[in-house]
């Protein structure tokens, strides 16, 4: 009998324990969901009317605080900047500002830099805050982000400064060698020698504004209004010919071979372009009596096949910490060499523009003391073969002794995958 009743005891308190349990369950799940969201923190009907709508279709990031300093209404945007945790304002410089201008009702506007959220490298936010009052009891506060607008401003400034720095260095120097031939009229050994560099400096600085004109062009021209179909052994045919006279002259062989037949979609002039830097690239850093390869082939993709155009040659190669640089503008990785080659630090520029108005990409794989390689992968004209050749772009109708570059099937020993860069 005493077992039963401690038994019926037992049972009664763990039901009592249950509906506590259960009771502050529910008590709980109330709290909760009488808890402020992001996007309504406290009740609509605080904000005026209409304002809620505007507030959603702004550009800028928007939030509304109360006399109590607690957010009303916050956009997305501006708990994606940091601006609002745990309903309050976290920018105390905004807080501030908040605070002033419900006091006085001035709008003040302020430029700060605030750490990124999410990144461990410090790289700061730049950000435009408005304050204004929205009511008797309301302030409103929109941010907007100039990060980007800095970046290229920044950007703006660096290319003006460099090709200041780039025409100057070329006119100078033939100013000064104009002074030298006339020092030395009655020396005809000297005139000779400064009027050879006055040439070199002429081409030098006749290299550099076309190159800065081809790369205005392709930042501002769409490729593809004028695009046409531009079969791949004629570019490279192009390209084999335009370095023909450099290659010769350090005994550099070219060979280029691949997949035949192959065409890309696109502007003639600055596929042949971009492809001609890459391999003009090629023979200017390789050291004589090696070999600059060309190989084209097709690869498939998701979004339709791509035609790959690699560029490889046994030069000095690039380090790890250029690789990331290489396509800046003017950006070298030995200037005294380049200088040297007559390089401007643009061509990789140009080559990248090229690519990316095209629909493409340029990559490079490269190690020190074991040459390069750079690929460009262009989206295929969409032309179907009628027939399948040999792998190489040998000319139609030459003789062995005229044909415009070496046909190989193997030109180099293969590289790794490229690197894609960012």
């Amino acid at each position: 009998m005493n077992v039963d009743a401690a038994v019926a005891a037992v049972a009664a308190i763990a039901g009592l324990c249950t509906g506590v349990f259960a009771m502050l369950a529910f008590r709980w799940s109330e709290r909760d969901q009488a808890k402020p969201t992001r996007t309504s923190l406290h009740t609509d009907a605080v904000l005026p009317p209409g304002v809620d709508t505007v507030l959603s279709v702004l550009r800028s990031s928007a939030v509304v605080l109360d006399e109590a300093d607690s957010v009303v209404k916050a956009s997305s945007a501006a708990y994606a900047l940091g601006l609002v945790r745990g309903g309050k304002l976290a920018v105390e410089p905004m807080m501030q500002m908040a605070r002033d201008t419900r006091r006085d009702g001035e709008i003040r506007q302020v430029e700060l830099d605030l750490p990124r959220r999410g990144t461990g490298r410090g790289e700061a936010l730049a950000v435009s805050a408005r304050v204004a009052p929205l009511g008797s009891r309301l302030v409103l506060l929109l941010v907007e982000d100039l990060t980007e607008a800095r970046r290229i401003e920044a950007v703006r400034r660096d290319f003006v400064a460099n090709v200041s720095h780039e025409l100057k260095t070329p006119v100078g120097a033939l100013s000064l060698l104009s002074e030298a031939v006339m020092d030395a009229s009655d020396d005809p050994e000297a005139v000779t020698r400064f009027a050879g560099r006055m040439q070199n400096e002429a081409t030098r600085l006749t290299n550099l504004v076309q190159e800065l004109i081809d790369l205005s062009r392709v930042q501002n021209d769409d490729p593809l209004e004028d695009a046409e179909p531009v079969r791949v052994d004629e570019l490279v045919a192009e390209a084999v010919d335009r370095c023909r006279q450099q290659a010769g002259a350090k005994q550099i062989t070219m060979a280029a071979g691949g997949t035949a037949d192959l065409s890309v979609w696109g502007n003639r002039g600055q596929l042949a372009a971009a492809l001609g830097n890459l391999v003009e690239n090629a023979v200017n850093y390789s050291p004589a009596r090696t070999r600059v390869g060309i190989a084209a082939r097709r690869v498939a993709a998701p979004g339709g096949d791509l035609i790959e155009l690699s560029v490889t040659d046994q030069g000095i190669g690039i380090s790890e910490k250029d690789r990331d640089r290489i396509f800046e503008r003017f950006y070298r990785v030995d200037p005294a060499r380049s200088r040297a080659t007559g390089g401007t630090g643009l061509g990789l520029a140009i080559v990248k523009h090229v690519a990316a108005s095209h629909g493409g990409e340029v990559t490079v794989w490269s190690a020190e003391g074991q040459g390069s390689t750079f690929t460009l992968r262009l989206p295929e004209a969409g032309a179907v073969r009628d027939r399948e050749r040999p792998a190489d772009l040998s000319a139609e109708g030459l003789d062995d002794e005229d044909r415009p570059y070496e046909t190989f099937n193997d030109p180099l020993p293969a590289h790794p995958a490229p690197e894609v860069l960012p």
